[in-house]
């Protein structure tokens, strides 16, 4: 093995624009997102041994061990590579769950990574991507690590060079079950497709944003209240967190200073390459 441990971040993302074009014969939805990272994050600290076990330190509340995508994509891993190896595994957990930031999938998608590494078992990143989307449709963009465009369930991807903007996001005290919202009865689901260029011209929708806000009607309170400090306002996701968009570092951290009076607000700054492989380039 290469190395004894790593301790790298699992990002969040921002959807840009979420479109829903279609619904699947196996349930799934056809969709056009655009993909951003941001630099807020979990952290993640693997050390490798020969026991065979995977062992997380860390509980989440509501989450048994069985079902946290970080032991499912360790396990994942190891079965797919034959791997006699084991891991000890630490999360730091910065990110709200069920916000639509997509921690759980960015946790996934670091622990592919960083035991690929510490296992040493040279898997290219497609590999790891394909594996990623047995877990999860938002776990592919997080092993890509690039902002992108993208199509299908959200794994077919395409690099996007896009502005880095401030963001101020907002986490309403909810929480969103995706599932919920993908399943709403009162959810478009045939929407037009756009291009590329449709969005680089501003289109920005959420398709997902009449059915959460009714279901959540503290999710559009906090849009109203995010208004007033930026025209640029958007649910990423299904939810619940929701952003602004502004020109500098000073106006952000301006508007959540104010904000934090009353809500949870986080200012973050917009990363084309995802911290993760930041990270990984620095070592």
């Amino acid at each position: 093995m290469k190395s004894p441990s790593l301790r790298l971040p699992a990002p969040a993302k921002l959807n840009l624009t979420l479109r829903i074009t279609g619904r699947r014969p196996d349930g799934y939805h056809d969709l056009q997102t655009v993909f951003q990272f941001v630099d807020v994050c979990d952290w993640l600290e693997f050390r490798a041994d020969a026991s065979g076990e995977i062992r997380l330190q860390t509980s989440l509340a509501g989450v048994p061990a069985e079902r946290n995508l970080i032991v499912r994509a360790a396990r994942l891993l190891k079965e797919y590579a034959g791997v006699a190896a084991g891991a000890d595994i630490v999360l730091e957990k910065n990110l709200p769950m069920g916000g639509g930031l997509g921690g759980g999938s960015s946790n996934a998608a670091t622990t592919l990574v960083a035991l690929n590494r510490l296992w040493d078992l040279g898997l290219d990143r497609q590999t790891l991507m394909n594996l990623g989307l047995r877990l999860g449709a938002d776990v592919p963009i997080f092993v890509f690590g690039e902002g992108a465009w993208a199509e299908g369930v959200g794994e077919r991807l395409q690099v996007l060079e896009l502005a880095e903007p401030w963001y101020v996001i907002v986490v309403p005290p909810c929480h969103v079950s995706t599932a919920e919202i993908f399943n709403a009865p009162d959810l478009t689901r045939d929407n037009d497709p756009i291009t590329i260029a449709d969005f680089l011209a501003g289109s920005h929708e959420n398709h997902c944003l009449d059915a959460v806000v009714r279901r959540y009607p503290v999710v559009g309170e906090a849009m109203c209240v995010l208004g007033r400090y930026s025209r640029d306002v958007r649910l990423t996701g299904t939810g619940a967190c929701v952003y602004s968009v502004h020109g500098s570092e000073e106006e952000a951290k301006a508007a959540c200073d104010d904000l934090s009076r009353d809500w949870v607000a986080i200012v973050a700054s917009g990363r084309n390459l995802s911290p993760l492989y930041e990270a990984l380039n620095e070592r």
